[in-house]
């Protein structure tokens, strides 16, 4: 995973969690983007990440128990389907999450929050966001243009397969 640090409209550092925290962890302006999702990773000092290297044994699913509300009839499809309904709700996110349009649209929300964040209140913000959404690419650029190199160039790397 991939992860940006930007004091102001510099970047500090890009590469691991680690990597970036380590380069930009003395600097109180310094904010880490995921670069994946476009959010802000705030971290404990008292805690930092670091490079852990995979242990022997069975690694660990990372499953996550919520609760689901849905109808009964949506209960009773769910319990016809092999394996149970777990299994099927985890194909059909799987299948969905496959999709281009939801692909692309990850990528454009990715840009947004990272966008908003750094220069939300910058000369031709708003047009850039609404030709990112309408899918314009070269609408998005053109607008992007004047930003700061820094933040221009992770807004080109984030959107490079969102148009």
């Amino acid at each position: 995973m991939l992860y940006a640090a930007f004091s102001g409209f510099v970047r500090l550092a890009s590469g691991s969690l680690p990597e970036v925290y380590a380069a930009c962890h003395e600097r109180p302006d310094a904010l880490i983007f995921d670069s994946r999702t476009g959010r802000m990773v705030d971290i404990d000092p008292r805690f930092p990440p670091r490079d852990d290297a995979p242990k022997p044994g069975r690694p660990r699913l990372g499953v996550t128990a919520r609760e689901v509300t849905l109808l009964p009839r949506h209960w009773d499809w769910l319990a016809t389907r092999p394996g149970g309904a777990s299994v099927a709700l985890r194909k059909l996110v799987e299948e969905a999450s496959r999709n281009p349009k939801a692909r692309q649209r990850q990528l454009r929300d990715a840009a947004y929050r990272f966008a908003t964040v750094l220069v939300g209140d910058a000369p031709g913000y708003e047009e850039a966001m609404r030709a990112l959404y309408a899918g314009q690419g070269e609408d998005f650029a053109a607008h992007i243009e004047a930003w700061p190199p820094d933040v221009r160039a992770e807004l080109e790397k984030m959107t490079a397969e969102a148009f």
